[in-house]
């Protein structure tokens, strides 16, 4: 594998996590942002994550279920090499840099990986800009959650070097990496993507073809959009709904858990996307009102503190 310098596009909920993951695995981490104003809001969401890391870590010395499939590649780890790997956290989040600047982003770019918003006007924009300071060489991966790369790699100057690569919430333990070409992506380039997610950790899941939402996303954004049309429609509170969840299947969290996970801007950005939210009598409508309602207020999801629940 001929990776080694990352740049992750993006310090929202997803962004934040590939960045410290891949540096946490030996990588030179770059991040761009699109303001001073994104770099400062992006230092509070690695510095969680670097005390998740350090705390899941101590806590796995003692706890077998707080193992993390992302952090050790065992269960097994002796506690002298869990002290090793807690000791590499903090150089590795230091060693991340984070820059407006797209010659210092991209000029020296093994991978990129697009994680901004899900817009696909704005991932135009950036495309266009950033893809003249990309080396030849460099790979471009997308994380979008529901676009396919199809739709987006004529915004690219690499047809043959553009695919996708998405991650799960919480990837240092749920640590699915779903790769999904596109017509043109070279099948050099789609195995030197899937031998990057394997190095930082991840289980590499390989599309055979484009599919909407991925794997993952197909069968979760139908669920949490039924969930949330109850909450629109006024059929039951937040905290009803959840519970109907997890007491009637035994799941550990219902639905707007997992939404202030996700957060609620990728949330209200996939519902106001769909042809159906155009029509505002619709569901889907009073969906992105209701999103639109806490996000307004600030509550975004567990990165701000609050989302439809409240977070220490």
């Amino acid at each position: 594998m001929d990776i080694q310098n990352v740049t992750i596009a993006g310090g929202g909920v997803l962004g934040s996590q590939i960045a410290l993951q891949s540096a946490y695995k030996g990588f030179n981490v770059t991040m761009w942002l699109r303001s001073e104003g994104s770099i400062e809001r992006a230092k509070p969401k690695l510095e969680r994550l670097r005390g998740i890391y350090k705390q899941t870590l101590e806590a796995m010395k003692t706890d077998p279920s707080a193992y993390c499939r992302g952090l050790a590649d065992s269960p097994d780890v002796a506690a002298d090499q869990l002290d090793k790997l807690i000791a590499s956290v903090d150089p590795a989040a230091d060693s991340i840099k984070m820059t407006c600047d797209y010659e210092e982003a991209f000029g020296n770019a093994d991978l990129v990986i697009e994680a901004i918003a899900e817009v696909i006007d704005e991932k135009d924009a950036f495309y266009k800009a950033a893809c003249p300071f990309m080396p030849e060489r460099t790979i471009i991966c997308t994380n979008s959650s529901t676009l396919l790369p199809s739709n987006m790699v004529g915004f690219t100057d690499r047809p043959d070097k553009f695919l996708a690569l998405h991650f799960a919430n919480n990837i240092w333990k749920n640590n699915t990496a779903e790769v999904m070409g596109q017509a043109q992506t070279s099948q050099a380039s789609y195995d030197e993507v899937v031998a990057f997610a394997k190095a930082i950790g991840m289980i590499a899941l390989e599309l055979k073809k484009e599919q909407p939402g991925y794997l993952l996303n197909s069968m979760l954004v139908p669920f949490l959009n039924s969930a949330e049309a109850l909450l629109a429609n006024d059929v039951a509170d937040v905290e009803t709904i959840d519970k109907a969840w997890i007491l009637g299947t035994g799941a550990p969290l219902g639905p707007f858990r997992i939404l202030d996970i996700v957060g609620l801007n990728t949330a209200y950005n996939i519902v106001a996307a769909s042809p159906a939210a155009q029509d505002p009598t619709s569901t889907a409508a009073k969906i992105v009102a209701t999103l639109k309602s806490y996000i307004d207020q600030g509550k975004t999801g567990i990165n701000a503190g609050e989302g439809f629940y409240k977070y220490n």
